[in-house]
């Protein structure tokens, strides 16, 4: 069984012991890239080998430079992080991921660790956490945040009661994706263009999600999406009443 790290952890690797460990950023804004490689390259036991912008040069890099850790963003253009950490696993199944993302940990943490991922941060946490959450990886255990531990724990001893509708449970990653992005009030047509999809693809899936939802209509669609990324993507989308 693996080994949790929770926010409070204070092992370390010992900079002595071994050479650095060397980490590769994926992530498609630039300055972010910057200010991560300044953050780990400032630790005497971790060094920034190679980053990349987009899913093909992510893996290209990793077979390049085999990193001891990969940090992954789950917004690559119009890619799915989901699947490159999927991709990854498959292709280098020793190396470690971190998956760093601006969503929320109730939206994305599960799926992420479902895919392959051994840890999840935000963006919001560029600070000690994601040293602690990088040497927690690199120890072979998982790591998310205390919180998170609590919200998992509970939906694993209430999973009986689960409802089918949860978007956490039926929706597909793209399904999700795309429910996201219509409760940030983004029409079909921008939701296409922002995943680089037609916009029958995306008004295909739209349907799915109405009918997994029991919806009627677009605009209760709409305002079920935008509830549920006003609630910070938590609860179940079936649950919230008009």
């Amino acid at each position: 069984m693996a080994v949790i790290c929770a926010f409070a952890l204070t092992e370390t690797l010992e900079p002595g012991d071994q050479a650095k460990r060397t980490v590769l950023i994926v992530d498609d804004h630039p300055v972010l890239r910057r200010g991560l490689t300044a953050l780990i390259d400032f630790e005497s036991d971790l060094i920034v080998c190679g980053e990349a912008a987009t899913y093909p040069a992510a893996l290209e890099a990793i077979q390049a430079h085999q990193p001891h850790l990969v940090i992954v963003d789950l917004e690559l253009g119009n890619r799915d992080g989901l699947d490159l950490v999927k991709d990854i696993k498959i292709r280098h199944p020793l190396i470690p991921l971190l998956v760093l993302t601006m969503h929320d940990e109730s939206m994305y943490a599960e799926r992420s660790l479902r895919a392959g991922a051994a840890g999840y941060v935000t963006k919001q946490q560029l600070d000690d956490t994601l040293l602690i959450a990088i040497r927690c990886v690199l120890t072979g255990k998982i790591y998310m945040s205390d919180q998170f531990q609590g919200k998992l724990a509970i939906k694993y001893l209430e999973r009986q009661n689960l409802t089918p509708n949860s978007p956490l449970v039926n929706f597909t990653n793209r399904e999700l994706q795309v429910f996201r992005l219509i409760g940030e009030g983004r029409a079909t047509r921008q939701i296409a263009e922002y995943l680089s999809l037609s916009i029958k693809t995306i008004e295909s899936h739209r349907e799915h999600i109405k009918s997994k939802l029991n919806l009627d209509s677009a605009s209760q669609l709409a305002h079920r999406a935008t509830q549920w990324v006003d609630n910070g993507g938590m609860g179940c989308p079936s649950a919230f009443l008009f």
